[in-house]
């Protein structure tokens, strides 16, 4: 599966058989996409949303109305269905901000840091920054590497927000960030535009939007994992984007445990975190 790193499906399964019990909290009741590399990250993979043919009938799924008809997702609570999916060559697994049976009132907002290069003490000041400013809004926020180049900072909502009202927030949050070091960052969608500076996506929060999992591996050189840390090893340089992988991954956790595990416990109204952001922006 990593031909560069002598990294095998067999370890790809054994890394997502040891870590499950970590992983199956995060993946639970979410829509999944699978990112299937059959030949390995040496050859072209693709994204697959729809298990409707040639799937097992055990294979819990979700269908749901796209324009072309509905596309029948599947859903992992389960070491079974993890690994299965795993067996169809699956390195990444990308997730929905909901769960079901209720999709639009998601339980996180997301948000993507992605540097135009490599630059890790900027991004985690950025990080940081945002970190500060969600404070500001009342909001505890939780933070992991992509496995990339970038940082997802995470903030647990009340399951009761609709979707829409997450993606005006994320979005406003995001403007105002970006205002306040404009030479920095931006929301600029298009890499030409970017000129430099951090992307500040919002994006993943839309209706059938995904990110990438917490624990899951990235289809890159490494086998990199994008992997929970705290705000203390950010803020003291002790942790890159980068930093974990499928190798150092399982001595992590029997070190320091899910850092994600009480996550969901602590969801939060964004009505009045949003009056706050209206103030501090003057608008």
């Amino acid at each position: 599966m990593f031909p560069d790193d002598g990294i095998t499906k067999g370890d790809l399964g054994a890394y997502y058989e040891a870590l499950a019990p970590v992983i199956l909290p995060h993946l639970k009741g979410r829509p999944l996409t699978m990112e299937r590399y059959p030949a390995g990250i040496g050859a072209k993979g693709f994204w697959q949303k729809d298990v409707s043919k040639g799937f097992p009938a055990w294979l819990q799924r979700v269908g749901i109305p796209h324009k072309d008809g509905i596309v029948n997702y599947p859903v992992v609570p389960d070491l079974p269905s993890l690994m299965w999916v795993t067996n169809q060559n699956t390195i990444t697994h990308h997730v929905w901000i909901s769960r079901v049976p209720d999709l639009m009132h998601p339980d996180l907002c997301v948000f993507d840091l992605d540097p135009s290069k490599d630059d890790v003490k900027s991004v985690r000041g950025a990080a940081v920054g945002l970190r500060d400013l969600l404070d500001k809004l009342g909001l505890p926020s939780w933070i992991k590497t992509t496995g990339g180049k970038g940082f997802h900072i995470v903030v647990p909502v009340d399951g009761k927000t609709s979707v829409g009202d997450v993606v005006r927030f994320a979005n406003a949050v995001g403007t105002f960030f970006v205002s306040l070091a404009p030479d920095q960052l931006t929301q600029e969608f298009s890499k030409i535009d970017r000129r430099g500076r951090i992307y500040i996506d919002t994006g993943r929060n839309g209706y059938s939007a995904t990110f990438a999992a917490a624990y899951t591996v990235r289809a890159r050189a490494g086998a990199p994992v994008s992997a929970p840390c705290t705000w203390d090893e950010v803020e003291r340089g002790k942790v890159s984007p980068d930093s974990f992988n499928v190798r150092n991954m399982p001595a992590r956790i029997a070190k320091v445990g899910d850092l994600w595990a009480d996550l969901h416990k602590r969801g939060r109204s964004l009505k009045q975190p949003l009056e706050k952001l209206k103030r501090l922006s003057g608008r």
